[in-house]
């Protein structure tokens, strides 16, 4: 069955929005019409060959529809339900997994590998990051899917799937907010956003949100922040004045740009915690020198899709929304055409009904 997708063809190259044939689902598959697609800042990535994909592929790893046919083996699931795309599952098999940190399952990508659909000449297609969300319908496991929470609006839930599990989880789960804390995050976009709202359900004292935009005070506070920084060279001295010279308790930074990093390890007082979300290049090298590690005592870690199990934690972030605490709505940037997404993406979901979801 022919639907329309938006086709990467080679790294560096303009999605195209063309049509392709799509299966029929196979033993353990699921069929899914998108209701909505989030452009991450990821998407990008993979675009443009920071992150590592097969091409031609179909991008897109955060969306929410509704279930078109199931294939032989696949239980709990029916056509009708209402679903959140996976993009990540984990293998429960791995050394990691094993560990219960299924945030870094070794095997969650190897999806990412194989053909699911082709052009309509025949050229074979990846799905992205196993789930092809750019599209009006995919193909994917059936461990890429997960119930749509109950009280959750479908065109909302696909931001579950990435962006708001990534900025909670990078508050909750990697710098463990406590109440009482000051939080910093850099980068006002999906998951800085995210992050912001975690802060404030987290109980922190004081949130500040750095960005390089002027425009985007009014969005960090009405997240949550207390305070607003427009990012200079100055930023971490800045931050230091907000809180008696001391700097933050936690720095969570969201952009994936070794001067930002370098921006939030200083702006983390003695002995706190900085939180890295954002992935860069590895043309971004940030330099410490021995001394200063051991003088500020501070700890510096990475944070992978918010060291978060999505089983496990949509149940408590659709609680968050339905108690009004996390407000999905207010994380979406409408910028269509940024970023070399086109417009056209957006029409053609809209034209059954969808939307996409654009949060640089």
């Amino acid at each position: 069955m022919a639907v329309r997708a938006a086709v990467l063809p080679a790294i560096g190259s303009p999605l195209e929005i063309t049509d392709i044939e799509l299966p029929d689902p196979g033993p353990g598959q699921v069929r899914v019409r998108l209701a909505a697609a989030g452009v991450c800042h990821s998407d990008l990535s993979l675009s443009d060959g920071t992150m590592r994909v097969p091409v031609p592929a179909v991008l897109g790893h955060e969306g929410a529809g509704t279930v078109v046919a199931v294939g032989e083996g696949v239980v709990g699931l029916t056509p009708g339900d209402g679903v959140v795309l996976n993009w990540a599952p984990s293998c429960g098999g791995c050394h990691a997994c094993s560990l219960g940190e299924v945030w870094l399952c070794a095997n969650a990508l190897n999806g990412a590998a194989d053909v699911y659909a082709r052009t309509v000449d025949g050229t074979d297609l990846h799905p992205g990051l196993n789930v092809a969300a750019f599209a009006e319908e995919t193909v994917v496991s059936a461990s890429c899917v997960l119930p749509l929470p109950e009280g959750v609006p479908l065109t909302d839930a696909a931001l579950l799937g990435c962006a708001v599990l990534t900025g909670y989880g990078a508050v909750h789960h990697s710098a463990r907010v406590e109440a009482g804390e000051t939080v910093a995050v850099y980068g006002v976009g999906g998951v800085g956003l995210a992050a912001l709202q975690a802060a404030r359900i987290a109980g922190a004292a004081k949130i500040v949100a750095v960005d390089v935009s002027p425009e985007k005070e009014e969005l960090a506070r009405a997240a949550g922040a207390t305070d607003y920084v427009v990012a200079s060279d100055t930023t971490a001295r800045e931050i230091r004045g907000l809180t008696d010279k001391q700097g933050v308790d936690v720095a969570v930074e969201c952009v994936g740009r070794a001067s930002t990093i370098r921006a939030a390890w200083d702006s983390t007082r003695r002995g706190g915690r900085t939180t890295v979300v954002g992935i860069g290049g590895k043309d971004q090298q940030v330099t410490f020198n021995a001394l200063e590690i051991f003088h500020w005592g501070r700890t510096l870690s990475g944070c992978v899709y918010g060291n978060s199990d999505p089983a496990r934690d949509l149940p408590v972030l659709a609680e968050h929304v339905r108690a009004g605490r996390l407000d999905l709505g207010a994380l979406v940037t409408e910028r269509i055409a940024l970023e070399g997404i086109p417009a056209a993406f957006s029409n053609m979901l809209a034209g059954k009904g969808g939307r996409a979801l654009v949060m640089f």
